[in-house]
């Protein structure tokens, strides 16, 4: 079984897409926009990471605040990761990250089980990490 996408709500589409567009490589489709299916304004992007999986980002006023803002663990969903080749490219990203104003919430660091990880919150506060994995 192969993982297709994961979706988030957001009250910020736009700068959600151009966040994992410009940072993590997702490729945007056209936007996506409905008045019809939820009796409200429904607007959305699937985004398209190398491998094929698919972040959904969908905007409709009628959603409630979540309790996962500010970046606090919560039960649901906890990060999105992306990985990359070697350390020193989490290093120069959290750097990017840094200086543009986004929240480092942890690491650089190596992790007991051997995973070198960064944590950075996007625009709406969720955990994105960033990792090599360990090495087989």
């Amino acid at each position: 079984m192969i993982l297709q996408h994961i979706a988030l709500w957001t009250r910020q589409l736009e700068e959600m897409k151009d966040f994992y567009q410009k940072y993590f490589g997702g490729k945007p489709n056209e936007k996506y926009e409905s008045d019809k299916e939820f009796n409200a304004h429904f607007s959305s992007y699937f985004l398209e990471f190398d491998g094929g999986a698919q972040l959904e980002i969908m905007k409709m006023d009628t959603i409630a605040d979540g309790i996962n803002a500010g970046g606090q663990e919560s039960i649901g969903l906890t990060h999105i990761a992306f990985s990359v080749d070697d350390p020193k490219q989490v290093d120069e990203l959290v750097e990017k990250l840094k200086i543009k104003g986004y929240t480092i919430a942890g690491g650089p660091r190596r992790t007991g089980d051997d995973y070198y990880e960064a944590v950075v919150l996007d625009p709406d506060g969720n955990r994105v990490e960033i990792v090599v994995p360990p090495q087989v």
